[in-house]
């Protein structure tokens, strides 16, 4: 026992520091494209052929990306001769309404908060029930990571809970398959009102690569009124947690995230 004691000791303070601090992302990592049209060429649309989810549409002097629908794949950068599309290193991707998803320039995240009446009961303790909808498990592994001792969601006072019927929410990953349909909508009828709804990843916004399956429902604003939608291929768990706690009102969005409370 002892020995173990002396190994967490010298391990030292492990959880993350943010929000307090801005994170430190890796090179690599694929955040919120910047787009800039004025280096299309011509009658180019080679971004938006190479898109595997049609996440993409080019015009003359216009661009856009759908980030319901974009996979972070990069084929359109690889594509693109010209550089106008790029990934940022921006984790804050999470938006309260679909529309707000669709990028047109490097623009910054908007805000994500619930109405005040729902930050008022949820703020300071948020219980989820997490929903599978017929997931590939990705974005469900990269949630569960915020349950580690790095990330630790329980000290924002969001949990996750077994019984939809102790729930404040649903978190739903996957395009809500046929036959995960009738289960997803009788978790969300055992959710006390007033509930929540957040659709996370690709796949539970837009269908992801399964838009247009018969077997699928093109994601969960199809059969479910959505609060929140966070989006990613999968989302880093940074990204998650970032777009939680600006749906609750903890932290604001702008050049870097300002701190409005931390428990």
């Amino acid at each position: 026992m002892l020995k173990f004691a002396l190994a967490r000791f010298k391990q030292g303070y492990r959880t993350s520091s943010f929000p307090k601090t801005a994170p430190v992302l890796p090179a690599r990592f694929r955040g919120r494209p910047a787009l800039d049209a004025k280096q299309c060429a011509a009658d180019c649309s080679a971004c938006a052929t190479a898109c595997p989810t049609q996440a993409i549409t080019a015009a003359p002097g216009e661009l856009n990306v759908d980030l319901g629908r974009c996979l972070f794949c990069t084929e359109c950068t690889t594509a693109c001769p010209t550089g106008a599309v790029r990934f940022t290193n921006d984790y804050r991707l999470a938006a309260k309404s679909r529309d707000e998803l669709l990028v047109h320039d490097a623009i910054e995240a908007k805000g994500a908060a619930l109405s005040e009446t729902l930050r008022r009961m949820f703020g300071r303790s948020l219980k989820l029930r997490q929903v599978s909808a017929g997931g590939c498990n990705a974005c469900e592994a990269d949630f569960n990571v915020l349950n580690t001792l790095f990330f630790d969601l329980s000290r924002f006072g969001i949990q996750v809970v077994a019984s939809p019927r102790h729930a404040d929410g649903v978190l739903v990953t996957g395009p809500v398959t046929e036959n995960m349909r009738y289960a997803l909508l009788e978790t969300y009828a055992a959710v006390p009102t007033p509930k929540i709804v957040i659709a996370t990843g690709a796949c539970a916004i837009s269908g992801g690569p399964y838009a247009g399956s018969p077997e699928a429902h093109n994601g969960v604003a199809s059969v479910l009124p959505v609060d929140l939608f966070i989006p990613g291929c999968p989302p880093h768990p940074l990204t998650i947690l970032e777009g939680l706690l600006a749906m609750l009102g903890r932290i604001e969005r702008g050049p870097a995230a300002k701190v409005l409370s931390h428990p």
